[in-house]
């Protein structure tokens, strides 16, 4: 469960949904898998760029669900894309030919090149713990001119060897926690943002390696009241 940012009225995970929103403005597609990555399309479409399209694994283009959907087989997806095709179309010709201009994705484990770990924790032969897998991720960061990545920031997550490298990082523009954000900057993700309250020393203390910190810091900013009131409207329906 996300906590509750001080003094702020928000949580640290909607601020970290509404930050991921706001970096689809302007933007043209995004490839978007379940949980937080969709809650943040989902948002985006609704208070910041009504003419994104949204693109799920399951072949659905142009969806337009009213709530967030419970996997990438929603029914709600269907029926109301534009398009519906099958998956072997939608990663050979959707994909792969780079149609979808943003991908959003989650990870277990991000390590300083942003490359992705979904697949285990633990021994790949003997894992701690199974995870659901690469699905189209692979294909996705490599078919997307650009990668969003969306994950909680701790040590457990953000760690200096990944147990098992299941997405490489190379176009990752973005990873956004509940913390901050880090850019990729000489192929090493860089802090370039701090969430309202957060320090420096925080992040640093959250990540399994020694983040590099930009010259320059910005602050993400506030929620607005209208950024707030549709994302609790989204997530309750």
């Amino acid at each position: 469960m996300s906590a509750v940012a001080p003094d702020s009225g928000y949580t640290t995970g909607e601020l970290q949904t509404i930050v991921a929103a706001r970096s689809l403005a302007g933007k043209r597609s995004c490839f978007i898998g379940v949980g937080r990555p969709s809650t943040a399309a989902l948002l985006a479409r609704i208070v910041h760029n009504p003419k994104l399209v949204l693109v799920y694994e399951s072949g659905t283009i142009g969806a337009k669900p009213h709530r967030v959907p419970l996997s990438i087989g929603d029914g709600e997806l269907a029926q109301t894309a534009d398009l519906v095709v099958s998956v072997p179309e939608m990663f050979n010709y959707w994909i792969g030919p780079g149609q979808v201009q943003v991908a959003f994705l989650g990870a277990a484990q991000v390590d300083r090149h942003a490359n992705l770990n979904s697949t285990v924790i633990g021994d790949y032969d003997h894992p701690r713990t199974r995870l659901p897998g690469a699905g189209g991720a692979p294909e996705i960061a490599t078919g997307c001119a650009e990668v969003v990545v969306i994950a909680p920031h701790g040590r457990r997550t953000f760690v200096e060897r990944l147990d098992f490298m299941t997405t490489r990082g190379e176009r990752t523009t973005l990873v956004i926690t509940d913390l901050g954000v880090l850019e990729p900057r000489d192929g090493e993700l860089t802090l370039t943002t701090l969430h309202p309250g957060v320090t420096v020393e925080q992040v640093q203390e959250a990540t399994g390696w020694d983040l590099r910190v930009a010259d320059q810091i910005a602050v993400s900013p506030q929620p607005s009241e209208r950024e707030l009131a549709a994302l609790r409207e989204l997530v309750n329906r």
